[in-house]
């Protein structure tokens, strides 16, 4: 009888130090993030950019706790969303030559790719482009989570005729 006591102790205390992890780990850049952009900083910045698109929930590996949705756009000096993302740790924006919607997919093309910079907003974001990158050079945006390798979400933002 003590035996059966003891294993389920334990394995409830388990699975309560198991959820408060997960939940831990959701909350925490949530709890950690800037202030975000005002929609109004995010469209005046719009309004001079040179490419739109539209993030959505529909993506082949977007999910219930990965995905973005809104407006995003792409000029020269940033990168901007009218919109929202899930909450999650270590966002980076990339880049690529080719729509990416599948974490498989990312991972094929990562070496090709380039990351432009760190997400650390979740509702609207607004982020700088380094001068090295050429922006017209690519057609897709994608939010990639470095720490746990997961697809966020993408967006294409004009199409590329291959020569």
């Amino acid at each position: 009888m003590k035996k059966r006591t003891i294993a389920t102790l334990f394995s409830t205390h388990a699975l309560v130090l198991a959820i408060g992890f997960g939940a831990g780990i959701y909350a925490l850049p949530i709890l950690t993030a800037p202030e975000a952009p005002s929609s109004e900083q995010v469209l005046s910045i719009s309004a001079q950019q040179k490419f739109t698109a539209q993030f959505n929930r529909e993506l082949k590996d977007s999910d219930a706790l990965h995905w973005g949705e809104g407006t995003v756009t792409i000029g020269d000096e940033f990168i901007a969303l009218d919109g929202k993302l899930s909450p999650g740790p270590d966002f980076k924006v990339y880049l690529a030559k080719e729509f990416v919607e599948t974490e498989a997919d990312f991972n094929r093309l990562k070496s090709e790719m380039v990351q432009v910079a760190d997400i650390k907003t979740f509702d609207n974001f607004l982020v700088p482009i380094t001068a090295n990158v050429n922006v017209a050079e690519y057609n897709t945006l994608i939010v990639w989570c470095e720490s746990f390798g997961q697809f966020i979400t993408a967006a294409q933002y004009q199409q590329i005729t291959q020569s």
